[in-house]
């Protein structure tokens, strides 16, 4: 558990970046470790913790958790040379592989080379700017509703809120499916998947076949994901409506004159359901919770949607009409305040790669097979890009400030060929469901900085985010 806050102000330039010290050939430094143990136990005590302490050793650092070798690299150039300049000599990590492998090994983000090239471009389409944008009035729908369900409470849970409605938008815009009353299995399976691989448990460094309490609870809930996920499928193939979605995609589609079968089919739509919809209701929890904490930064948005979304007679957004995918473009303080959330609260906390034959990085050797985790979390509250790094400032985010950042001081969605296919698809739900809440409340602070936060599968608050709600 790592407890951290975001609620200070700061002025709006990078602080300079330091001179990089390095030397050639040799093993990179990291934190003094235990006999046999190596990092393991301060790791799995806090691991957000253990990033920040070795951070402050060395922009590239060795350890060793669980008698493997890692390497932690944390400055931008390098994390564009591995995702970007020489993606090639490098892979999806074997720590990686054999946790997911063991729930859904035949997905598009663990598969590789020849195959992952051919689903990612047959399902590319699906994700097309002018194919999102057709959903975008779907998505104010959908949270249209679930603004009104709140009318009348005083204070909602809204990170269990939020995983309810993304995946109820996903399902229906992605899979031309309304799971609204039925939506149980997926969500909670999710849940129980997530808490299987957390970090900071010993039972993540377990194999899923030994008979813990957490695993059976991810063997139960994937069985029960795979029964909700069947019942989908047939109900589409045993339909004789013409559809143009995803689904449709993925049970026409043919890889060197052969179909997908059934597993390679359920393996996929795990992928996009359990990551598509867990990390969006993040990232709009986070960013409610962000808003619910800083009122002035709140009135501000508010401010914007009056602006844009207003009916034109009162000027209140919140009798105005929902917002569309092209209102998007003028809400620019909404952008800001997403942008934001996303830096101090990245979902996807941190990728893994694995060098395919030996590498230097900094002058340092990074032998093959190693793991290399390139943590968001970490780089995204770096003093030497943000100033002020744990402050909560929208305002930070100027064309100016976007020019001058470097590229991968910032990748909420990862980078290279292998960036999150479903990157526009989640910035516009999240952009448009946060701006149609807005235009109904105003939150106010229930749960309180600093967060207790768990580096699961995704970057999960330990309790749930709550925020009280008035309406406007």
């Amino acid at each position: 558990m790592a407890t951290h806050d975001a609620s200070t102000e700061g002025s709006e330039v990078p602080a300079a970046e330091e001179v990089r010290q390095s030397t050639s050939g040799e093993r990179p430094p990291g934190p003094d470790g235990l006999p046999l143990a190596g990092n393991t136990v301060e790791f799995l005590r806090d691991p957000l913790a253990f990033y920040d302490r070795c951070r402050a050793i060395d922009d590239v650092v060795s350890y060793r958790v669980a008698w493997s070798d890692g390497y932690m690299l944390t400055h931008p150039d390098d994390v564009e040379r591995v995702l970007v300049t020489d993606d090639a000599d490098f892979r999806r990590a074997s720590v990686i592989r054999n946790a997911l492998g063991q729930i859904a090994d035949g997905g598009l983000f663990l598969m590789e080379g020849e195959a992952w090239q051919a689903h990612r471009t047959a399902l590319q389409p699906s994700f097309y700017r002018e194919r999102i944008e057709t959903y975008a009035d779907m998505m104010a729908e959908f949270a249209e509703g679930r603004a009104g369900e709140w009318m009348g409470q005083s204070t909602v849970a809204v990170s269990e809120e939020m995983r309810t409605l993304t995946l109820e938008i996903l399902a229906k815009t992605l899979l031309d499916v309304d799971i609204r009353g039925r939506e149980s299995a997926i969500r909670d399976a999710a849940a129980a998947i997530s808490e299987r691989f957390d970090v900071g448990s010993l039972s993540s460094l377990l194999p899923l076949w030994v008979p813990t309490p957490a695993n059976r609870r991810c063997r139960r809930a994937v069985a029960e994901f795979d029964e909700a996920i069947a019942d989908i499928v047939a109900d589409r193939r045993d339909s004789d409506g013409e559809f143009d979605d995803l689904l449709s995609i993925l049970l026409a589609l043919d890889v060197d004159g052969v179909g997908l079968d059934e597993t390679a089919i359920r393996d996929h739509l795990f992928t996009f359901l359990f990551a598509g919809h867990e990390t969006t209701a993040l990232s709009l929890s986070y960013a409610i919770f962000l808003l619910a904490n800083h009122p002035e930064k709140q009135a501000h948005l508010h401010e914007e949607v009056d602006d844009v979304l207003g009916d034109g007679t009162t000027g209140s957004a919140a009798d105005g009409p929902r917002p569309t995918a092209a209102d998007l473009f003028e809400l620019s303080y909404l952008d800001r305040v997403v942008d934001e959330a996303l830096r101090l609260y990245p979902p996807a906390y941190t990728v893994f790669r694995e060098p395919t034959r030996d590498v230097q990085i900094g002058g340092y050797e990074i032998p093959e097979g190693s793991t290399i985790s390139m943590p968001q979390w970490v780089i995204h509250r770096d003093e030497r890009w943000y100033d002020d790094p744990d402050a909560f400032r929208p305002e930070r985010w100027t064309d100016d400030f976007r020019e001058e950042l470097p590229e991968y001081a910032y990748f909420p969605f990862g980078g290279g060929p292998r960036h999150c296919i479903g990157m526009r698809f989640a910035l516009m739900e999240t952009k448009l469901v946060l701006a149609t809440l807005a235009q109904r409340f105003a939150f106010e602070p229930v749960t309180e900085p600093p967060l207790d936060l768990s580096m699961q599968i995704t970057l999960q608050p330990d309790d749930p985010i709550e925020v009280g709600l008035r309406e406007r």
